[in-house]
């Protein structure tokens, strides 16, 4: 499901001006990828924005990239850096979807449309046909010039797209009425002034509402983007933590993008924290939840990590900066986020190819429509009306935003609750999921083991020079157990015993020579028991660990590798998670089942998952056997059926059944490789967000489908009743601008989702 990282390209995002429909999104994407150099592009409509894939080194400049796309009819410029502070996007006044040109373009018409209200009572308060062509003008020429501006470069292209349809309607209506006043000046014709007028208003209402709405589909974006602080007060050199009392006389405050990795950062109570980093004095309680969405405030004391852009509780704290800028936890979700947005769903390519035959389908069946009327009721106006009325009902406005508007809207209220989904295509796959496939280690536990026994094999053998020189080959591991060592080796007053030529063994365990004690200058490793399968020791080895294997423990042995003797073994201990067992109980109500993978041996394993209801375990995994068994879920199961499997994982062990996995999802707790190798990254170190995760996936994937169907429904429908003169240009024009407000506002009702625990 995930592609590999491109290692010989780079990526560039582009904001798009113009684009009103689906099939504009087309034609920018078909120009985007026509120009040499470039790999890949895609375009979204309600965020406005391309992002392209460039080859390194050969590929074109973004300046050649800009003016294929102002060539092609739409406006280009470079986005605004990721982490950077939100601009201000409101609105303008009188900008082409501000509220003014709509408000003057609705007091120019009412004295059109005003008085059809009333003939039914049999009032006419008509107007002159000059003063209807006097009020009709401005809105057409004028208010509506964009349509034509944006008309004539779709043909000038060679395509088409909702404003030429908007152009050719109402020019047709108000040429139509012109004609007839200069041609017959003296004669009383029907006219239809109100007609074109009315539908530019409300084509114009309808691109202020959309543009309200894709503004609140992103809220969540700029309510990240608000927790960046614009100054950071970065402490002098030669001010000393341990003796003085940092003043104002002692820090610099200095704008965001000075502050480097390594400076001291005062925060006081109630600021912001501006940089990722550990406290090096003070202690307070700390509001992550817009990052996290972890609800209560942390205690935070000397030592502890900081994420930039968390709200300082009650202390003063003095941070090392360790990360600033693009490098920190808050600008990465806000690039995952953002990216997340501006993909595409599989489903759109769909959309988007029948947007790219849709306009001139529109234009053909409106043709004929207006030569059937014609030749069927011999009236002009009749044709031209009822071929208005098509091209006007027939923009697909609604069909080019009713998926990106779900995807912005259902990734930004996840991120809220700490759930970042970068890969669209989730959305579409976790509804289908049939099961979670768990580790266990730093998943459902804690994956903080400690060292509960040690046995020695020999009689001889010191035990303290055991752990002193398992612990030296751990020595810059981060590995949970290699801590747990460290941990108890120090608990002790001992001092691990560094080893030289430490070299990983991925999926089995380290090896590396101890500098001092018996083994001085031996090859010693540390593996786990599973890797010594051609061993002749294991008999012996197994006896002596078996009650650990009984006590659910895990077990690691330290073995002398030239002469596979076995020396001493180390058993582990770890706690769940205080909510694990919730989080799998949230899974089966939502019909999913629920297994567990891990390394340890089996007793160990399924005494953990009968504890929390795990339905299926798989013991004593290597990280390739957790691929292969994530591939035989998906595909061997008693039904014969395929299965949607997603994993869950922390670890760089993880990492290629997360990849294997059609959804996977990796702890944001654990290795950045195994974030890579997701689709679904869980801010909180809570497996509850797993069923939260699936749970807002499958709401925005009904949100999509929803969409798509009124979207389809009311091009299908519409466009017959406007032909056969059911549906008046005035009628369509609002059922047009209707329809885009209608899916817009339905894909904001996931703003309301509420995590389920």
């Amino acid at each position: 499901m995930n592609s590999p990282k491109q290692t010989n390209s780079e990526f560039y995002s582009l904001d798009i001006g113009g684009m009103t429909c689906a099939s504009c999104v087309g034609r920018v994407e078909k120009a985007l990828s026509k120009i040499p150099g470039v790999q890949a592009a895609t375009v979204n409509l309600a965020t406005e924005q391309a992002r392209i894939r460039i080859k390194s080194g050969s590929g074109p400049s973004l300046a050649d990239v800009i003016e294929v796309v102002q060539k092609t009819g739409y406006e280009a410029k470079i986005s605004a850096p990721q982490g950077t502070p939100a601009s201000k996007q409101v609105q303008s006044f009188w900008k082409a979807d501000g509220l003014g040109r709509v408000l003057l373009s609705f007091t120019l018409s009412a004295p059109l449309f005003l008085p059809m209200l009333l003939m039914p009572f049999g009032i006419d308060w008509s107007l002159s046909p000059n003063w209807q062509l006097a009020l009709a003008t401005p809105v057409q020429l004028i208010l509506g010039w964009r349509f034509y501006l944006a008309g004539f470069k779709s043909l000038r292209a060679g395509v088409g797209n909702m404003d030429l349809l908007v152009a050719l309607g109402t020019s047709a209506a108000y040429g139509l009425s012109v004609y007839q006043i200069l041609a017959f000046p003296h004669q009383h014709h029907e006219l239809y002034f109100e007609g074109s007028a009315v539908i530019i208003c409300m084509v114009l209402l309808g691109k202020w509402l959309e543009a309200r709405a894709k503004k609140q589909t992103s809220e969540a974006i700029r309510a990240l983007q608000k927790l960046w602080p614009e100054h950071a007060k970065v402490l002098n050199t030669n001010f000393n933590l341990d003796h003085q009392a940092a003043t104002s006389d002692h820090y610099q405050d200095l704008p965001l993008d000075q502050v480097l990795p390594g400076d001291r950062v005062l925060v006081l109570p109630g600021e912001r924290i501006p940089v990722d980093g550990v406290i090096l004095s003070g202690s307070s309680h700390v509001d992550e939840s817009l990052i996290t969405g972890e609800s209560e405030p942390i205690k935070k004391e000397f030592g502890a990590k900081l994420i930039g852009g968390a709200l300082n509780g009650e202390g003063v704290l003095v941070v090392e900066a360790q990360a600033v800028g693009i490098e920190s936890v808050l600008s990465k979700i806000i690039s995952l986020v953002e990216d997340a947005q501006v993909q595409k769903a599989p489903i759109q390519k769909l959309v988007d190819h029948v947007s790219a035959i849709f306009v001139p389908a529109v234009i053909v069946i409106a043709l004929i429509t207006g030569l059937s009327n014609w030749f069927y009721y011999h009236s002009v106006a009749i044709a031209v009306l009822r071929s208005v009325a098509v091209l006007v009902i027939a923009c697909p406005c609604a069909l080019g935003l009713a998926t990106p508007a779900a995807i912005m809207a259902g990734t930004g209220v996840a991120a809220r609750f700490g759930i970042l989904i970068k890969d669209p295509q989730v959305l579409e796959l976790a509804h289908r999921l049939s099961i979670v496939a768990f580790d266990k280690t730093g998943t459902l536990t804690i994956g903080k083991p400690r060292l509960l026994d040690l046995i020695t094999f020999e009689t001889s053998i010191d035990a303290d020079f055991a752990l002193m020189t398992a612990a030296g080959l751990q020595l810059g591991s981060e590995h949970p157990l290699a801590k747990a060592l460290i941990e108890a080796a120090t608990e002790k007053g001992l001092t691990p015993i560094k080893a030289s030529q430490s070299k990983a063994l991925p999926g089995v365990g380290i090896e590396g020579c101890p500098g001092l004690g018996p083994w001085n200058g031996m090859l010693l490793s540390l593996q786990g028991v599973v890797s010594l399968k051609q061993n002749p020791a294991l008999p012996m080895v197994m006896k002596k660990v078996q009650p650990c294997f009984e006590a659910g423990q895990t077990v690691s042995i330290l073995i002398n590798v030239v002469s596979s003797t076995p020396i001493a073994a180390f058993a582990f201990g770890d706690e769940l998670k205080v909510n694990a067992g919730i989080a799998i109980q949230a899974l089966k109500e939502l019909g999913i089942r629920a297994v567990m993978l891990s390394g340890d041996n089996k007793s160990a394993a399924e005494r953990v998952a009968h504890s929390i209801g795990i339905d299926e375990v798989f013991a004593q995994s290597l990280p390739s056997d957790k691929a292969l068994i994530i591939e035989k879920l998906k595909s061997s199961e008693s039904t014969g059926k395929k299965q949607w499997v997603a994993m869950v994982g922390d670890g760089i062990n993880d990492a290629p059944a997360l990849a294997v996995a059609d959804v996977g999802m990796a702890m944001s707790t654990g290795t950045d490789v195994a974030m890579q190798a997701a689709g679904i990254t869980l801010m909180r170190d809570d497996p509850g967000l797993v069923a939260d995760a699936i749970d807002i996936s499958k709401k925005t994937w009904d949100k999509i489908r929803q969409n798509l169907f009124w979207a389809f429904i009311f091009n299908a429908t519409g466009i017959p009743l406007a032909a056969f003169g059911y549906l008046s240009p005035m009628l369509a024009g609002s059922a047009m601008a209707l329809s885009s407000f209608c899916v817009l506002s339905n894909a904001l009702l996931l703003t309301r989702w509420q995590a389920r625990h």
